[in-house]
């Protein structure tokens, strides 16, 4: 079965967690999640995701696709696993798996080195990152460069699954 990678920090943005784990796994899909460290992940608004491996645990080469939702996650990220979660990205950007990032999700691609020269959108009090490492910010619901569908808050999931679900098929 075709397994997809969806990387979580503390305070995740719940939505941006929830709807893809179900609809991944609705379209039949292994879904795993990984987080800084294994075990129970507490989102924004009351949620609780269980991380089922540590980012350091994580194979990428096992999965069709990532999902990186946004929220705080991704700065929480950054501070404690960067270089794991650096490693996971970097796979998926130079094998031209697909990628989803929603909200604050592009700060780890940007992280990894993997904005410049591409068109991105995202939470827009992140725009200023992503253009000071080199990508073009579009204020647009869902963006598609490449690999890459990015979206910028809980209310583009609707256009950013749709597109990423193209992706994967």
């Amino acid at each position: 079965m075709a397994k997809v990678l969806i990387i979580i920090g503390p305070e995740f943005e719940d939505l941006e967690v929830l709807y893809p784990l179900y609809r991944l796994k609705e379209a039949g899909l292994e879904v795993d999640v990984a987080a800084p460290t294994r075990g129970a992940v507490n989102g924004k608004h009351g949620y609780t995701v269980e991380a089922n491996l540590a980012l350091s645990q994580v194979r990428p080469e096992e999965y069709l696709a990532l999902v990186i939702p946004g929220g705080r996650g991704p700065e929480r990220i950054r501070a404690t696993s960067r270089e794991e979660a650096v490693k996971i990205i970097s796979h998926f950007v130079k094998s031209g798996k697909p990628i989803a990032a929603i909200c604050h999700g592009p700060q780890l691609l940007i992280s990894a080195n993997a904005v410049r020269g591409r068109k991105l959108t995202s939470y827009p009090g992140i725009a200023d990152d992503i253009i000071a490492a080199g990508g073009e910010w579009i204020n647009e619901p869902v963006v598609v460069d490449g690999n890459i569908v990015t979206s910028r808050i809980p209310e583009d999931i609707p256009h950013h699954f749709r597109e990423f679900l193209k992706l994967l098929k």
